[in-house]
């Protein structure tokens, strides 16, 4: 018996004969053997690069003018619009932003894993306006009241460094993905609302962010941050406090509970760890009116998850018990509300995770010993990690981060730059291969 095909069948055979043929044609090499010395990286070319990101405005929230840098540079190099992509992350975090997580797609032309390499955008409020200065091999703030942001634009021109080199010097490579991520600094929410379909399945994953270029941080801490709501009940402060109830002595008598019962702060119970910490204290008008609302913010952090439940758990338990010690004449009492949320989970890379040991090898073709580290901040490695990709961070020479003492070590930043690029080069490979 004949079997006819259909228009739409004979249409998906030439389309799979087209496929299978640019498949054979494409212009896919062997294996680079290149090395990372023959690589002449332009070290002038990355300072620039991190000195002009430095002074781009973009807190958590308004990055558009770091995406917009970042874009330009890459379609200068040559990049498609076709391979840039910005997410709508923005649409999804707690805070609305101007744009979402910037990506860049690069296909291979060695046959290799794809590699993510990545960075977030923000900095903190303090580094808004920031006045960068060179002083020998560091770049210090100009301003007395500002840091410089090195946290972590120095990432971002890292990561864009390698992007911009890979394409000038015509470098081969495996295919690549380059991703620049939106509010970190409040929370990861980039990274956690992160659309990772348009990463491309990296099989190996690298983070920039604060530290030495030979730190390496496969682990960092969960945290969870919390909204407390103290109500009292107001009165005039001169003619009848009596009949008042202070919020503002209900969240005190807490605070000093937590402190004297070692749940603020540091926090040690035998062999369990975690910090935690009140950051937010608004409330009150008038000193005349015994003040009836205050609003507390509260994080919780351990990379023991059961353990943070204990501290968030204890935290609560501190404000409930405040409110029965504060009573007006008539026995009335305060009241407390909290909201809070899992900002990010835990994790530790295993001894023998890919992109750790790649991580550390292209860290020893500078010479350098790597240096394995946990961290008790959070990472958007948290959440590339718990969403299956993951990822080590790296630093790439920032000191003294959200300080207004914060600067940026030269020397170890183009180290940074030297690193990513052997990473985006597959140069580690040639390393001990005489």
């Amino acid at each position: 018996m004949t079997i006819r095909k259909t228009s739409a069948q004979k249409n998906a055979s030439r389309k799979t004969l087209r496929r299978r043929v640019t498949q054979r044609n494409a212009p896919v090499v062997q294996p680079s053997r290149e090395s990372l010395s023959s690589i002449k990286a332009d070290m002038d070319r990355a300072t620039d690069l991190v000195t002009k990101l430095l002074v781009i405005p973009g807190k958590s929230g308004e990055e558009a003018e770091v995406a917009a840098f970042i874009r330009g540079e890459l379609c200068r190099a040559g990049v498609p619009m076709a391979n840039l992509r910005t997410d709508s992350a923005q649409r999804r975090t707690l805070l609305a932003g101007d744009t979402g997580n910037l990506i860049c797609k690069l296909p291979g032309t060695i046959r290799r894993p794809r590699r993510l390499l990545m960075a977030h955008m923000d900095t903190v409020p303090i580094c808004l306006d920031s006045q960068p200065v060179r002083q020998g091999n560091w770049v210090r703030s100009g301003h007395p009241e500002r840091g410089i942001g090195a946290d972590d634009r120095a990432g971002v021109a890292v990561v864009l460094f390698a992007a911009l080199e890979i394409l000038r010097q015509k470098i081969p490579h495996p295919p690549l993905t380059f991703c620049w991520t939106i509010q970190e600094e409040i929370g990861l929410h980039g990274a956690r609302c992160l659309n990772h379909q348009l990463l491309g399945r990296p099989r190996l994953a690298f983070n920039w962010d604060g530290g030495a270029p030979d730190k390496l941080t496969i682990g960092a801490t969960s945290g969870y941050r919390m909204e407390i709501r103290v109500y009292g009940l107001a009165s005039h402060a001169g003619g009848a406090p009596e009949m008042g109830v202070s919020a503002v002595s209900i969240a005190s008598i807490a605070i000093a509970d937590l402190v004297a019962k070692g749940w603020h702060g540091d926090i040690q119970k035998g062999r369990k760890k975690g910090t935690s910490n009140v950051g937010y204290f608004c409330g009150g008008e008038a000193t005349n009116v015994v003040t009836d609302y205050v609003e507390l913010k509260a994080e919780a952090r351990s990379h023991d998850q059961v353990f943070l439940r204990r501290i968030v758990r204890e935290i609560e338990q501190a404000f409930r018990r405040a409110v029965t010690k504060v009573t007006n004449v008539m026995g009335d009492r305060g009241r407390v509300e909290f909201s809070g949320r899992l900002d990010y989970e835990a994790f530790c890379l295993p001894a023998d995770d890919p992109s750790l040991l790649v991580a550390e090898k292209a860290i020893r073709t500078l010479g350098k010993t790597p240096v394995r580290a946990i961290a008790n901040g959070g990472l958007d490695a948290n959440w590339l990690t718990q969403r299956g990709i993951p990822t080590v961070t790296m630093g790439c020479g920032q000191v003294n981060q959200h300080m207004v003492s914060e600067a940026l070590d030269l020397t170890n930043f183009q180290d940074a730059c030297r690193i990513a690029l052997c990473l985006a080069a597959n140069c580690e490979e040639s390393y001990g291969s005489g």
